[in-house]
C-alpha cells in the first residue's frame, strides 16, 4: 500500500528542539496532517501519492529545515533545506524518485541559513598558540576548534607564523587534516605564513628566523618545514630570488600559494600569479601601499596580465582595526568575487587585556588591538569571524549575501572545495550556520548535526 506522510506543526518550545521544531514520525503514523514540499502538494490535487510501507524509514533519516531563508546562488531564498547523511539533499529527487518526505522537521523561526564559515588564517585563540611546539599540539587545536563553533566557523586552517625549523618539524605532523563534527570545526590543512618573507614588511614575524631561498630552492623549503603533508597554504614574498621555482613546485603539489609580507611591485606579483599563486595574504597589510605609478600587490585586483579565467583571491581583516572602511570599500568594489574574510586571530582571541604570545613574540592586548609588546606594530586580530562579517557589512554597505559568501563560498573556492564546502547546493556537505537578522550566530551545524547552540536562542 502507498500513503502520504504529512506534517502537523506544533508550537515552538526550544531552538534546536526549541526554535527548531523536531518531530520524528512514528513508524505507524502514515496519515499525519501537515505540509509537504510545495512541488509535492500540487500533486495531491489529482490524488494522493502512496509510499510502500517501510520504505519511508529506509536509509538515513531525512531532516527538513523549514521557515528559513537559505543562502544559495548568491541569493537569500525562502526555501526549505533538506539534509540526509550529512549532505544537502535535492527534495525533488527525494520525492519523485524515492517517494519520501522528511523524517523530522525543524522550524527555524524565519532565520537565515548560510554555509558554515571558513577561516583560512587563524594563528590561535583562547590561549592556544599554534606556533608553540608542545607534546600535545592536538589538544590545543581541538580546544580552538570547539570554541570557534560559537562564531559559525565550521572549517579552518591553523596558521603558523615565522618560526625556526625545529618548530615546524615538531608541530606540523601534529596537525592532520580532520573532518568537523561535535568535537569541533574541521581542519582543512595548515597555513604556513613565513619564513620566506620580506624583512622590510615582516610585521610581527621575528626577523631572526626569516629566510630566503637558497640555490636548491624547493629542497630548502622542504628542509625548513620538514614535511608538506598537512599543508594547505604557504605565504611567501614573490620578490625573493627563485620564488617562481617554489611557487611552481608548491602548486604542483596542490598547495595554495599566497603573496604577502612583501615589497613586490605589480610586475613581480603578476609573474607570481602566472606561475600559480592564487591568494594575497591580508590585503593592504604588510605590503607596499598603493601608488598610482606602481600599485604593488594591490594592483592584482584589477590586473589585465593574469592568466585567462584566473581569479585572484585576497584576504581581508575586517576587524575595524587593520583596514580602514574606505579601503574595505575600494577592495570590495574593485574585485568583490575574490574577497575572502579572514580573522588573522592570535592566541589572545577570547581573552582579556594583558600580555600574551604569538610564536616567538610577546604580545600586548589593549582593548580591541593586539601589538608586539613595547611597540605599536599590529600583530593579528582578536575579532572572531562573525564580528568581522558584521563589520564588513556595515563598512562596505554590501548585501548580506555578499558578506556571508566572503566568509564561506570564496574561501572554499580558493581551496578548490566549492563542490563540498562553502555553499548549500545539492550534494554539498551540510555545514551551515543559523543567523538572526543582525547576523548573530544562533546555531551551528556540521554534516547536518547540531554542534553548537546559543543559550538565549528562542522563538
Amino acid at each position: 500500500m502507498w500513503s502520504v506522510v504529512m506534517w502537523a506543526r506544533r508550537p515552538r518550545d526550544s531552538f534546536a528542539a526549541k526554535d527548531h521544531v523536531v518531530r520524528p514520525v512514528p513508524a505507524s503514523d502514515y496519515q499525519c496532517t501537515g505540509k509537504l514540499p510545495a512541488f509535492a502538494q500540487s500533486l495531491l490535487v489529482s490524488g494522493p501519492l502512496r509510499m510502500r510501507s517501510g520504505q519511508f524509514a529506509a536509509g538515513a533519516p531525512v531532516l527538513q529545515f523549514t521557515n528559513c531563508r537559505i543562502l544559495r546562488g548568491g541569493t537569500l531564498l525562502r526555501e526549505d533545506l533538506w539534509v540526509r547523511g550529512g549532505r544537502i539533499l535535492d527534495p525533488e529527487k527525494l520525492f519523485f524518485e524515492e517517494r519520501r518526505v522528511a523524517d523530522e522537521q525543524r522550524d527555524c523561526g524565519g532565520r537565515i541559513l548560510a554555509p558554515g564559515f571558513i577561516d583560512v588564517q587563524m594563528n590561535g585563540g583562547f590561549g592556544v598558540d599554534f606556533s608553540k611546539a608542545t607534546e600535545d599540539v592536538g589538544s590545543g587545536i581541538a580546544l580552538v576548534a570547539r570554541r570557534i563553533l560559537s562564531h559559525g566557523v565550521t572549517s579552518f586552517c591553523p596558521t603558523l607564523v615565522t618560526s625556526p625549523p625545529e618548530i615546524y618539524h615538531k608541530v606540523l605532523p601534529q596537525i592532520p587534516v580532520k573532518s568537523g563534527g561535535p568535537h569541533g570545526a574541521g581542519v582543512l590543512g595548515v597555513h604556513l605564513e613565513g619564513p620566506f618573507i620580506s624583512r622590510e614588511k615582516r610585521g610581527a614575524h621575528p626577523e631572526a628566523y626569516l629566510r630566503s631561498f637558497e640555490a636548491n630552492a624547493f629542497h630548502d623549503v622542504l628542509a625548513t618545514y620538514g614535511s608538506l603533508d598537512n599543508v594547505r597554504i604557504v605565504t611567501l614574498a614573490p620578490e625573493l630570488d627563485r620564488s617562481h621555482e617554489v611557487i611552481q613546485a608548491l602548486t604542483a603539489q596542490g598547495i595554495c600559494v599566497s603573496l604577502g609580507h612583501s615589497v613586490a611591485d605589480l610586475g613581480a606579483a603578476e609573474v607570481a600569479v602566472q606561475n600559480g599563486a592564487t591568494f594575497i595574504t591580508h590585503l593592504f597589510n604588510a605590503m607596499l601601499p598603493f601608488h598610482h605609478r606602481d600599485p604593488g600587490i594591490v594592483g592584482l585586483l584589477t590586473s589585465d596580465q593574469l592568466p585567462p579565467g584566473h581569479c585572484i583571491f585576497y584576504g581581508m581583516i575586517a576587524d575595524g582595526i587593520h583596514t580602514n572602511p574606505a579601503a574595505l570599500r575600494i577592495a570590495h568594489r574593485a574585485h568583490p568575487q575574490g574577497l575572502v574574510l579572514v580573522t588573522d586571530a592570535v592566541p589572545a582571541l577570547g581573552l582579556g587585556d594583558g600580555h600574551h604570545t604569538l610564536g616567538q613574540q610577546e604580545v600586548e592586548v589593549d582593548g580591541l588591538i593586539a601589538y608586539i609588546a613595547g611597540t605599536k606594530t599590529l600583530c593579528g586580530s582578536i575579532a572572531p569571524m562573525d564580528v568581522c562579517i558584521r563589520h564588513f557589512l556595515q563598512a562596505t554597505g554590501c548585501s548580506v549575501e555578499s558578506a556571508l559568501e566572503a566568509a564561506s563560498l570564496h574561501p572554499a573556492q580558493l581551496l578548490g572545495l566549492e563542490k563540498t564546502k562553502g555553499s548549500l547546493d545539492f550534494g554539498a556537505d551540510a555545514d551551515f550556520v543559523v543567523l538572526d537578522d543582525t547576523l548573530h550566530v544562533q546555531a551551528t551545524y556540521i554534516s547536518g548535526e547540531l554542534v553548537w547552540q546559543a543559550e538565549e536562542a528562542g522563538p
